[in-house]
């Protein structure tokens, strides 16, 4: 693991842009992933139900480099991810090790809870299943706009963008029409994907999705 990549990206290791999606292992601030789930890692005694040996988490795991007093890691399958910090103690420990899971708060309780029930449901399963991470109604206006914000990097104009997105023969008919209905559906998909390029994407990870 080398040493974290220091940007305004929110993010405490990122990964080189060639690396396709599944195969990426990012961790997000802890000011920025509302979903962390803070804990402590003591010696469990032999025979204790709730020791943990993290090795059996191996084919998951990406451990970070955090400020003192914080060992973050990720629990990634590529699709589907789990974002623990360690406050106390470390994975170095020799196993078992016994979790004290650090929630507090009531509206920001939500997002550990969440990650707490997937680490469990993990712990079981072996596996993050897709039933605990519910999709994002956003999702295709999302891809929508990095679709916009790729073509303008490449040098598309409005009307190109049109032509990709609605078709040429829907862009031939409109886009000179009687209403400008469709160049300002473009217009609109350019500046948001610009505000998103320029760091708007950051708010997209502080959201609660309750």
């Amino acid at each position: 693991m080398g040493l974290p990549i220091l940007t305004n990206g929110g993010c405490i290791f990122a990964e080189h842009p060639d690396v396709p999606a599944p195969d990426a292992r990012i961790l997000w601030h802890a000011d920025r992933d509302p979903e962390i789930l803070r804990l402590s890692l003591l010696p469990a005694g032999k025979g204790d139900g709730d020791g943990l040996d993290p090795a059996a988490w191996r084919e998951f795991l990406t451990v970070g480099e955090g400020p003192k007093g914080c060992e973050p890691l990720l629990l990634s399958d590529g699709w589907r991810r789990i974002r623990l910090d360690i406050v106390e103690g470390s994975l170095a420990m020799a196993p078992p090790l016994r979790p004290l899971f650090h929630i507090e708060g009531v509206s920001s309780a939500r997002g550990p809870l969440r990650a707490l029930n997937r680490f469990l449901d993990f712990l079981s399963h072996r596996r993050l299943r897709p039933a605990l991470y519910p999709a994002e109604p956003r999702m295709a206006r999302w891809l929508l706009l990095l679709r916009v914000q790729d073509a303008l990097q490449e040098g598309a104009s409005h009307r190109d963008i049109g032509i990709a997105l609605f078709g040429a023969d829907r862009v031939a008919i409109q886009w000179d029409g009687p209403t400008d209905a469709l160049r300002s559906r473009v217009r609109r998909l350019v500046r948001d994907a610009q505000h998103m390029a320029s760091g708007g994407y950051r708010q997209l990870l502080g959201r609660d999705p309750d």
